[in-house]
């Protein structure tokens, strides 16, 4: 059983014009072999796109394979466009998923009519290999009662068994019960919060390992995002 506490300020940063992207874990040229991933989650980047004055601000058109690519837009809009076909606005408070199977490409760049833009993206190690590559896209309820499964559950379908995201906005005090799956990847995404007596910042994360129904509670109008698993890592 373990509890183990990630601040938003260790995490490495890569910086270009129009973006900036903040890794929580070992990613491209920032290796950690001693934070590769956890479970089937490989890639938690925390993103912030500006349109103004740069040619593409994000991700333009690029290859993946073999990945669950799930994206919760938490301000202004990502546009996004695939090679299946796929072009959608995605505004705040909607997720996307992209299982890009066999081979897909994709790009992913600021609206520039909604400004500045602010998403975290996760991948997954999918459960099946060689599928054919697919995108789906929801939204949460614009008035959530505690967490609420986004992906996988009851929310979009992920290729990825016994994963799932769960969003919370919580306001100022309010609690939740954490999930009671053995692993646990908890985001602090805005705001703050109490983790029974352990304190996460904006930008902070939590690794649970064997810790079911642990209790979060708001210390001021927060934006949690957790990654359940069904099987510890």
């Amino acid at each position: 059983m373990t509890v183990a506490l990630y601040a938003g300020s260790d995490r490495s940063s890569e910086a270009v014009k129009g973006r900036l992207t903040r890794h929580s874990f070992s990613f491209g040229p920032h290796y950690d072999p001693a934070n590769i991933g956890f479970g089937p989650l490989v890639c938690h980047n925390d993103d912030v796109l500006d349109p103004t004055g740069a040619a593409v601000a994000g991700y333009a058109e690029h290859p993946h394979a073999e990945l669950e690519i799930v994206t919760w837009v938490l301000e202004g809009a990502l546009v996004h466009t695939d090679s299946t076909g796929e072009s959608h606005v995605v505004e705040a408070g909607r997720a996307q998923v992209l299982s890009a199977g066999s081979g897909i490409r994709h790009s992913e760049v600021a609206d520039p009519a909604s400004g500045s833009c602010r998403f975290v993206q996760a991948w997954l190690a999918p459960s099946a290999s060689g599928t054919t590559p697919s995108y789906v896209i929801g939204e949460a309820p614009s008035a959530p009662d505690g967490l609420v499964d986004v992906v996988g559950g009851d929310g979009l379908p992920l290729g990825t068994d016994g994963a799932r995201l769960l969003v919370a906005r919580l306001g100022r005090g309010q609690a939740v019960a954490l999930p009671d799956d053995p692993a646990q990847h908890v985001f602090a995404a805005t705001g703050a919060v109490d983790l029974d007596g352990l304190a996460l910042r904006a930008g902070d994360a939590v690794r649970l390992t064997g810790e079911p129904g642990r209790t979060v509670r708001a210390e001021e109008p927060t934006e949690l995002l957790v990654w359940s698993f069904a099987r510890q890592p």
